[in-house]
């Protein structure tokens, strides 16, 4: 048995985790789940939206699958899922983007990997807000040692970029190409702007690149690859990526494949990785039975790869795709019509999908 902790979540979180642990459970993988809280709703009880039994369980056990969490707006706690990867260095954010017979796309045969460097970046949180003294006394310094005057009104974000950082995400994703048969590892930039930061991302991409000389590298600049992406997808495999960028680029990418409905993800470090769906909590709709739970099934499909589990992986995601492709025990956003009322619930999707991998 693999023990996993399962983060339920809140809004329609608990629904779309019993329904991706119910999936997992009938591929026979032998998953002994450790089920936890997180969430809105654990606020008043634990006083955090994070318990420390639930993080706890994920440094214990090294592998989650997490049900959306609400991050409410002007409230005195940050995202639950910046804080896990901050504390458990959760460095490369992997974004499998796939075509599926039966969801609507004007795409077909898309199969692309985002890999987004986590910690780093304009992302990384050193800012400066306009008005504050620090903040003036950082534009004074820069208008003394730079050509580039900046505005006394301004505020500032600093992009760090390291070689320490760019190294272990470039590194990643040849090590993740070469264990799922990738053939290309591209690296995206814009180096002929930033000289220093993404400049230094470039170079250190390439130096990687020479130590995996077994699987293809390339590099492009970020706007051109936009519209690469939007042109010509099929030229590119595993796409690695600074923070901003890799945002940017893995909702573009899950866009080709039909939206955050059947997006996948997983924030992975060198002590634990957790997987979840892209998509955010919806409480409008929680306790509905309504919602689709593809992306969490998915990205459950990732978590049994990482954990060595590559058969039940397989069947599982071939019974999912059976099921998206016939149409018929689909929930509403997956039917041609969304008003369709031979659309079915969340409960009755994972059935479906169960009755396949049964079939296998």
């Amino acid at each position: 048995m693999t023990n996993v902790t399962l983060v339920t979540g809140d809004g329609i979180g608990p629904e779309i985790a019993e329904a991706a642990r119910r999936c997992i459970d009938a591929t026979g993988a032998g998953i002994n789940w450790d089920i936890c809280e997180a969430g809105t709703e654990v606020m008043e009880q634990h006083g955090t939206p994070l318990p420390e039994e639930t993080l706890q369980s994920i440094k214990n056990n090294r592998v989650a699958l997490k049900a959306p969490i609400t991050t409410p707006v002007g409230t005195g706690y940050r995202s639950v899922n910046v804080h896990l990867r901050q504390t458990l260095d959760l460095y490369a954010c992997v974004r499998p983007c796939k075509s599926y017979k039966g969801v609507r796309s004007k795409y077909t045969d898309i199969d692309l990997v985002i890999v987004r460097e986590n910690t780093e970046d304009l992302y990384a949180g050193v800012e400066f807000e306009k008005g504050k003294s620090e903040t003036a006394e950082l534009i004074s310094w820069l208008n003394k040692h730079s050509p580039k005057k900046v505005r006394e009104d301004s505020g500032i974000s600093i992009k760090p970029i390291s070689v320490f950082g760019t190294e272990r995400i470039v590194q990643f994703a040849f090590d993740y190409a070469r264990k799922m048969g990738r053939r290309k590892v591209t690296s995206v930039h814009k180096a002929n702007i930033m000289k220093f930061s993404d400049g230094l991302w470039l170079d250190v991409s390439r130096q990687v690149a020479q130590k995996n000389s077994d699987i293809e590298f390339e590099d492009r600049i970020v706007d051109n690859m936009c519209m690469q992406l939007v042109q010509k997808p099929e030229l590119y495999d595993v796409i690695v990526l600074p923070n901003l960028y890799g945002d940017i680029l893995s909702d573009l990418c899950a866009g080709l494949v039909g939206g955050l409905g059947v997006a996948p993800g997983a924030n992975i470090g060198d002590s634990a990785a957790v997987f979840e769906a892209t998509h955010g909590s919806a409480p409008k709709y929680k306790g509905l039975n309504k919602v689709n739970p593809s992306a969490l099934i998915l990205s459950g499909v990732m978590m049994l790869n990482y954990i060595g589990k590559q058969a039940e992986a397989e069947r599982l995601e071939a019974a999912f795709a059976a099921v998206i492709a016939e149409g018929k025990d689909v929930t509403y956003d997956m039917k041609q019509n969304r008003d369709d009322p031979t659309a079915v619930g969340t409960r009755e999707m994972a059935d479906a999908i169960i009755r396949k991998i049964k079939q296998r």
